[in-house]
């Protein structure tokens, strides 16, 4: 048996600095486009250039949380290639080396990768996306979410339906509407308020409130100078709004999820957003299990710069596929595991497929 460790710490060493290369250059050509995407904004409002950059760099971290398993598979696979070219790939196999060893040393550098990849996704992602959100949105003069609805933001609770038109921070928000039913949906009153901010212990406190009531046939009109709303609703449940669900930590991800179930409305995307945040950061396993039937096919397969493309092609496709599976999940009311979990463990079976071909070659 190959009992030499000196080639565990030389082919991870090897591996993470292509990976990390490869990353590096990733990250800052698709950074690059979005500079160039943003400056599309420049002159509206206060957007000028710095403010273009500054909402690029907030976007890092879900670009790198994104790319980490594409440039798994890419650098495993250009670090594979290259040491079978230079017939390192078979003196290890000659030594005695088995498949199973180096996918386990392959597995070490990709549990490393998958635990930075959690960590990116649920500590540095959602707050520097909503930051960005903030900055752009504060130099264009716009709410900081509108949910897809000319008319702002639009949240259910209990027997409400919350429409605030604008939202300078997740604590104080300008023309809000309450529209309140009663058991037999039927409208039973709306609230109208110029401004509402959050207070600790109180609630939300209303300026220039007011208040319609409908009895009956028959509606009356009361205005009041300031009043006080209490609801479910608040700055951590509209700070959600501000990221896409795919982007939110799991803590943030768990409690609006909890939010729309008791006010009966759908969850799923949401319950998929939270399996794909579980199981997104394990892609880094799958990608460099993929890599390592090329490292093997050195005499059969073309040259590196063809395994590089190889690689860039299935990194494509796994990202299309994982955002496809997605959608599709929504659609067909597929179950959420089964939604996001569907192209890691397509591409696993890709892998142990083409594993299982290259031994009996």
């Amino acid at each position: 048996m190959f009992k030499g460790l000196v080639y565990q710490r030389y082919l991870m060493r090897e591996t993470l600095s292509a990976i990390l290369l490869v990353l590096l250059a990733f990250v800052a050509l698709f950074g690059f486009f979005d500079f160039v995407e943003e400056l599309r904004g420049v002159g509206r409002g206060r957007y000028d250039v710095v403010v273009a950059v500054s909402t690029v760099v907030f976007s890092l971290p879900g670009l790198v949380y994104e790319l980490i398993p594409v440039a798994s598979l890419i650098g495993t696979l250009y670090a594979l290639a290259t040491l079978a070219r230079h017939s390192e790939i078979t003196v290890l196999r000659a030594s005695g080396l088995a498949t199973g060893q180096l996918l386990t040393t392959l597995y070490r550098l990709a549990a490393v990768l998958a635990l930075a990849t959690f960590l990116i996704g649920e500590i540095l992602v959602p707050v520097a996306d909503r930051l960005g959100q903030e900055v752009k949105a504060e130099a264009m003069n716009k709410s900081f979410a509108q949910q897809g609805f000319l008319s702002g933001i639009w949240v259910k609770d209990g027997r409400n339906f919350v429409n605030i038109r604008n939202a300078v921070s997740e604590s104080y928000l300008e023309d809000v509407r309450i529209y309140s039913f009663d058991e037999d949906n039927a409208l039973r009153s709306v609230i109208e308020a110029r401004t509402a901010s959050f207070a600790e212990r109180k609630g939300w406190l209303m300026s220039d409130v007011m208040k319609t009531t409908l009895t009956g046939e028959q509606a009356s009109v009361e205005r009041v100078a300031s009043d006080v709303w209490q609801s479910s609703i608040n700055p951590d449940l509209l700070s959600v709004l501000m990221v896409a669900p795919e982007r939110m930590s799991l803590y943030d991800l768990f409690s609006y999820t909890r939010h729309l179930s008791d006010n009966r409305q759908n969850t799923e995307r949401y319950e998929i957003a939270i399996w794909k945040k579980i199981i997104y950061p394990l892609a880094s396993l799958v990608m460099v299990t993929l890599a390592l039937p090329f490292g093997y096919s050195h005499d059969r397969v073309g040259g590196v710069s063809l395994k590089i493309f190889g690689g860039v092609m299935l990194g494509i496709a796994f990202y299309a596929l994982n955002g496809l599976f997605s959608n599709l999940g929504v659609i067909n009311a597929w179950p959420p595991v089964a939604s996001a979990a569907a192209p890691a463990a397509l591409f696993l079976l890709a892998a142990g497929l083409l594993i299982w071909w290259v031994e009996r070659r």
